[in-house]
C-alpha cells in the first residue's frame, strides 16, 4: 500500500509540473494541493518551513522545489 504523496503546487508553476510529471511516471498517486485556491495549504507548507512552492511531502518529509535526487527518496518511502 502506497503512503500519501502531497504535491503542493498553484496554476503556470513549471517546477511544480516537473514534480507532478516525475512521480507519473514513477506510477506514484498523489494529491494536488493547490496553496492559491486554499489558504490552509500555504499554511501548511509554512509548517513545513517552507514559503514557495512546489513542496512534495511523504509522511513527515518533505521536499522543496524540483529536485530529482531528493524526490526519488520519497518516491521509495511512498512506496515502502
Amino acid at each position: 500500500m502506497n503512503k500519501q504523496v502531497i504535491v503542493y503546487s498553484a496554476q503556470g508553476c513549471n517546477e511544480c509540473n516537473m514534480v507532478k510529471q516525475m512521480l507519473t511516471q514513477e506510477g506514484i498517486p498523489f494529491e494536488v494541493r493547490d496553496v492559491l485556491a486554499n489558504p490552509e495549504y500555504q499554511q501548511e507548507v509554512e509548517k513545513f518551513g517552507f514559503m514557495g512552492i512546489p513542496v512534495t511531502v511523504v509522511e513527515d518529509q518533505a521536499v522543496k522545489g524540483f529536485n530529482p535526487d531528493e524526490l526519488k527518496k520519497l518516491v521509495e518511502l511512498a512506496r515502502n
